[in-house]
């Protein structure tokens, strides 16, 4: 995500149990129970639209409301559902309008939406999901605690003080700002940052829950655990930022570094996410060459590695589109061909904080164009669509 970052200051976690600590590592193991339907249902990032078994034969009613959702819905409708947008301001009336205008099926927050009290905020989300409670748009932040913390009221320690601790304390932490969360309306935290690095001078360096793969491995499964019931999980930044010090805010970094390295080094702590629960995926753009020459946010191959090596099923997301188009390289100044190349690659969602006077319309615009010339297979997006429903449903549900 983009620079809007304020230091909190980190509160230390007190004495943890014994039985807490067991249940973090144990997450580490093996899968846990999904927490919604959306990473079930949904296929790769080729996925028809219509993956079986059917809603009448599993009996899941999150599933069949989606689907009956999918099947009224226009092109446009499911081009815009596709897209987390940002629009500046605590007006909640304005926010609520911005939704309702796009359609868009998320919101992100940064700084300049946070009000002063925890009230403000709970009525500015519920403004923007009071037009269709039975489906609201997701609403995401960057909640990490330490260097990136957008509430103001988060006391909980960040990854610079965790990744000293046990894996308990990770899940302590995560699970109140989890609660935090929750309470202000907020429905998906972008919060675990999976990259590893034990390189001081990596821009990611104070944000990693550990300096080698086994310990960040156990907080990142912690961290999942403790937002577990509460709020959707995001893994952040697949495949990895630990492998270069360069800043994707200004650049796409590069590594050399190739599969099997990738494999043993960067993967497992993903792998933990997954296993733990994680509803979603951050894809960064960076670019790990003997994989692929594009941004990994821009990458088939990497969407195929995340599902087939990792077996992730659930949603994936973009970071901040604006990112590569401030890297300034004529290659990504317009956002739309980023968009269409994202959703073409396998992200299900794109998420752009979009310079003041961008066309929301504009992006939209793109990728029904797209799909129109068959650049986005109808099926793609339709099971993207789904995916995504099945996210909004279960919020809605879970209230």
């Amino acid at each position: 995500m983009r620079a809007d970052r304020r230091r909190m200051p980190a509160a230390l976690a007190g004495v943890i149990s014994a039985t807490l600590l067991a249940g973090v590592l144990s997450g580490c193991a093996g899968p846990a129970p999904a927490r919604t339907t959306a990473g079930a249902t949904a296929g790769t990032h080729t996925a028809a639209a219509s993956p079986s078994p059917s809603p009448a034969a599993t009996g899941d009613p999150v599933e069949a409301y989606a689907r009956q959702r999918l099947a009224n819905l226009t092109l446009r409708q499911k081009a815009a559902s596709l897209f987390m947008l940002h629009l500046p301001g605590t007006d909640p009336a304005a926010l609520r309008g911005y939704v309702d205008r796009y359609g868009v099926g998320g919101m992100i927050l940064m700084g300049d939406n946070i009000p002063s009290t925890p009230a403000e905020l709970a009525a500015q989300t519920a403004a923007m999901t009071a037009s269709d409670p039975g489906l609201p748009p997701l609403i995401a932040v960057d909640e990490e605690g330490g260097d990136v913390t957008r509430l103001g009221w988060d006391d909980q320690p960040g990854a610079d003080t965790l990744r000293d601790q046990d894996p308990a304390a990770t899940r302590a932490a995560f699970a109140r700002r989890a609660t935090l969360l929750k309470q202000a309306g907020i429905s998906v935290n972008f919060g675990t940052v999976a990259d590893v690095t034990a390189d001081p001078n990596s821009f990611i360096a104070d944000r990693v829950l550990g300096t080698e793969p086994g310990g960040a491995s156990a907080r990142v499964a912690a961290s999942v655990a403790g937002e577990r019931g509460t709020v959707l999980s995001t893994l952040k930044h697949f495949p990895g930022h630990g492998e270069s010090e360069a800043d994707s805010h200004h650049a796409v970094p590069a590594t050399a570094v190739g599969k099997d390295e990738w494999s043993a080094r960067d993967a497992p702590p993903f792998r933990a996410g997954i296993s733990a629960g994680a509803e979603l995926v951050m894809f960064g753009h960076l670019a790990y060459t003997q994989v692929d020459a594009a941004p990994a946010s821009l990458s088939a191959a990497w969407h195929r590695i995340l599902t087939d090596d990792l077996g992730f099923r659930g949603a994936s997301i973009t970071d901040d589109l604006r990112m590569l188009q401030d890297t300034g390289l004529p290659q990504y100044q317009d956002a739309g061909a980023n968009a269409v190349q994202a959703i073409a690659a396998g992200n299900t969602m794109v998420l752009d904080v979009l310079p003041a006077g961008s066309d929301p319309d504009a992006l939209i615009d793109a990728v029904v164009a797209a799909v129109q010339q068959g650049r986005i297979p109808l099926a793609q997006l339709d099971a993207a669509a789904l995916k995504l429903l099945e996210l909004r449903r279960s919020v809605a549900t879970e209230e």
